[in-house]
């Protein structure tokens, strides 16, 4: 039932919210980043690289991202997380085939005329059973497991959109992500405060950079701190607020092989690519907390088990780190929901989840039909 006096004591307030927007990102305040561009805390990738093997180190970084997504401005880069632009551009080209297969195809798009960028939905699924080796290589990167842990935790669920901006395309309008961000403005009002704030808990939002953006290109439209007011939810759609988003929203351009993210709370908009001759192109991520919903449905059971021949080959060439950032973008981490009945918890508190069976099978470099069947029984046992 509408209750709007779940809000009546929280109006829609333009002027707390431009003062939210005005605070300044103090360097001193982010004593491990790089430096500060217009008021986004920017990191080195090879520091995100050196975190990953060092505790404390890592820790450091992790409450410093958290931070950042929080209580700062809500957004940060990590300049060349990916070095190698081998796996960049093996991706795209991976990519490139899907969008070829899929052509003619009505994609849609959340806030964007539907049909005028190049949309794959479900990428991270669809490029696993492309190219398994080269998905393997592009989710390794430590980079994707700290930054996703720093805001959600361990055992979050990976998704992947890829986005296309060809010559021409248009701005998205300003927006808040999911989950509250695509429910409509009349049943807002609906959902508490509290599930208000709680919402932007339950996700974080990111991209790779595939190819060099130069502002002209179109990269992503935010608006540090943003994600600090309250009503934001209910906000975004209103004509003030989307004119002091076009006033004071800020992009910074990226190189092949930055990572970009922010709190889904942050209004933002991807840009306009005012070149003639020039596709921007990123895979969006969005990842879930093992407590929520994810927004896309993955068969991780097909997915892991298409990539398992490729990852036990290869596991050996890997380090520590980058299999535990894998089996963490492939695998579900989380044991619920399942049927108690058929999968109850008898070592533990939980029962066995597909990560940890995963990584059992690869310290004990099961065959991949052994693997196979147990991924089968594992997934008869929760249904």
């Amino acid at each position: 039932m509408n209750n709007p006096s779940l809000w009546q004591h929280l109006p829609l307030d333009i002027q707390r919210f431009r003062g939210l927007c005005e605070q300044k990102t103090l360097p001193e305040d982010y004593p491990l980043a790089d430096s500060v561009r217009k008021n986004v805390v920017c990191y080195s990738g090879a520091l995100v690289h050196k975190a990953s093997q060092n505790p404390v180190l890592r820790i450091q970084l992790l409450q410093e991202f958290h931070k950042v997504f929080q209580h700062g401005p809500g957004v940060l880069v990590v300049e060349q997380a990916y070095t190698d632009k081998a796996v960049l551009d093996n991706q795209t080209q991976v990519f490139r085939k899907i969008l070829q297969d899929e052509s003619g195809r009505q994609s849609g798009d959340h806030f964007a005329k539907a049909g005028a960028n190049g949309r794959i939905w479900n990428a991270l699924q669809k490029s696993a059973l492309a190219d398994p080796q080269g998905f393997i290589d592009y989710y390794k990167n430590p980079a994707l497991q700290l930054i996703s842990e720093s805001w959600l935790g361990p055992d979050y669920q990976m998704t992947a959109q890829v986005n296309v901006v060809y010559p021409g395309g248009q701005a998205q309008a300003p927006h808040r992500d999911y989950h509250l961000g695509f429910r409509n403005e009349d049943i807002l009002k609906d959902y508490p405060p509290h599930v208000h704030a709680m919402s932007s808990q339950l996700t974080l939002q990111g991209a790779v950079a595939h190819t060099d953006m130069p502002v002209e290109s179109g990269p992503t439209l935010i608006l540090p701190f943003s994600q600090q007011y309250p009503q934001g939810y209910l906000a975004w759609r209103h004509a003030e607020f989307k004119d002091y988003f076009a006033a004071h929203a800020v992009q910074l351009p990226l190189k092949q092989g930055d990572l970009l993210f922010f709190n889904p709370a942050l209004f933002h908009a991807a840009g306009s690519n005012r070149t003639e001759d020039f596709d921007r192109i990123a895979n969006l991520l969005q990842v879930s907390s093992a407590f929520g919903r994810s927004m896309e449905v993955v068969d991780r059971y097909l997915l892991v088990e298409t990539i398992y021949p490729a990852l036990l080959a290869s596991q050996q060439n890997m380090s520590a780190e980058e299999l535990t950032a894998i089996l963490g973008s492939a695998c579900e981490g989380y044991a619920f929901p399942t049927c108690l009945d058929t999968d109850p918890p008898l070592h533990g508190m939980s029962p066995e989840t597909q990560k940890q069976l995963t990584q059992q099978a690869l310290t004990e470099n099961w065959s991949p039909e052994v693997f196979g069947q147990a991924l089968k029984e594992h997934r008869q046992r929760r249904a």
